[in-house]
């Protein structure tokens, strides 16, 4: 991340019930910063996942934070993938919901 976005993410303050707060750890959320900032890195964090998918010619899809793909893959490789992504960076979590048809 480049110096000005480091101090843009680290120094956002807000006001609320006439006390103030200092954003200590990631960006505002509703902020169009903030937003873009998330779809760059998230489009860096997914590519592991990208390229699984295209490489076996399935589906993935991202929207804000709801992800959709399609696979052949068992339940427990799945899982193990998304294992693996996840690792890279303890702030995302996936929650998932795993269906047997569209």
């Amino acid at each position: 991340m480049l110096e000005w976005e480091q101090k843009l993410i680290k120094h956002q303050n807000r006001v609320s019930q006439n006390k103030s707060y200092r954003q200590v750890n990631g960006g505002a959320m509703g902020s169009p910063f903030t937003t873009i900032l998330a779809n760059i890195y998230m489009l860096e964090w997914e590519q592991k996942l990208i390229k699984h998918q295209s490489k076996y010619h399935e589906i993935y899809s991202r929207y804000i934070d709801n992800i959709f793909t399609t696979t052949n893959l068992s339940k427990e490789d799945i899982l193990k993938l998304l294992n693996e992504t996840t690792i890279r960076d303890p702030n995302i979590r996936i929650s998932t919901t795993i269906n047997q048809s569209l």
